[in-house]
């Protein structure tokens, strides 16, 4: 148990990021990062390929918190182009402007030859988009390469948001190296927020040689590696596709799964699956509940001047405290 000095300091700390709850601080003890920004729910991340208009046009009456214009595995090679182009019409004319919903891009990967003229399409212009995907990351190099084309495109008075895909081996190891890069090239003005780290499931179980089951039992520990390196750096951590999308059933406890390791989002490839997927990643009203309790319960034991007190049958300590404000700061968060 943490001393009531110590808990005192921690909860005053903590009332005053939740007076803007709108908002999350990412700060390290190295002092290397140290960002306030409005907070982007990703529960939710639905792929729509660029070259496919029927699609492209579903957007704006779905309700999913993201989706993810794509350059890359969505489209065909004979297709790349007509897809870049499709999406730079999107944003250059506005024709989704951004709501409830984000609306990013995943260009091709930069080993692939194709990425240079994806960025040089897509960010070209008065209007492009606030969130950009690099799939296949797997080397610093790649993200100095990123960096410099972004600030040849973009300049240095713009700032890009970026997600990355982790979809090997390697990639999986050299994770931490490679999230921690990105934030020495922030801090030396590359024009892009590192935010989120996507777990590239079928080209990992490629790389490794698995096979893939409904249960995913065989990426158990690649998926906890993974967020636990993602969460590390408080970036957001988005789950495996469910490739079955009729199956919701199956669809529901995977989510739940996901989001019990500590996972943000998932990645969604149907509508179907949008609201079965946000409502996993969303905190029940019971959990809510349970979390209000908790903290008015230690807020009036700290006016008493208890320290140590026992909450539903359980001893309570801090990593139970900071469980339930984040807790209500994603409620916040999701209904701003």
């Amino acid at each position: 148990m943490l001393r009531t000095n110590t808990v005192v300091k921690t909860m005053s700390s903590m009332r005053r990021c939740l007076a803007q709850s709108q908002w999350y601080t990412r700060s390290y003890a190295d002092g290397n990062v140290n960002v306030i920004k409005k907070y982007t729910p990703r529960r939710a991340m639905m792929y729509v390929p660029g070259n496919d208009w029927k699609k492209i046009n579903k957007i704006p009456s779905l309700k999913a918190d993201s989706f993810i214009l794509d350059c890359e595995d969505g489209v065909a090679l004979n297709r790349k182009e007509e897809a870049r182009n499709n999406i730079k019409k999107i944003f250059q004319e506005q024709m989704f402007p951004e709501g409830k919903s984000e609306l990013s891009v995943r260009v091709n990967s930069i080993d692939s030859g194709l990425c240079k003229a994806d960025l040089e399409a897509v960010l070209k212009g008065p209007n492009f988009p606030s969130t950009l995907h690099l799939p296949k990351m797997e080397s610093k190099n790649q993200l100095d390469w990123l960096a410099q084309e972004l600030e040849s495109l973009l300049g240095k008075e713009h700032n890009i948001k970026l997600i990355v895909f982790v979809e090997s081996a390697r990639s999986l190891l050299d994770m931490k190296e490679l999230i921690q890069h990105s934030f020495t090239l922030m801090n030396q003005g590359a024009p892009f927020t590192l935010e989120a780290a996507i777990f590239g499931s079928d080209d990992f179980c490629a790389d490794i040689g698995a096979t893939r089951t409904p249960e995913a039992k065989e990426l158990l520990y690649s998926r906890q590696y993974f967020v636990t390196c993602a969460k590390a750096y408080r970036l957001q951590a988005i789950d495996l596709v469910y490739i079955n999308f009729k199956n919701i059933d199956g669809l529901f406890r995977q989510s739940l799964e996901g989001a019990q390791m500590g996972f943000t989002g998932k990645q969604v490839i149907h509508p179907s699956q949008i609201e079965v997927v946000q409502q996993a990643f969303s905190p029940s009203i019971e959990k809510m509940q349970w979390a209000r309790e908790l903290i008015q319960s230690f807020e009036a034991h700290q006016q008493s001047g208890k320290g140590a007190f026992t909450f539903h049958g359980h001893m309570i300590d801090m990593p139970l405290l900071l469980q339930a404000r984040n807790i209500l700061q994603m409620a916040e968060n999701l209904n701003q």
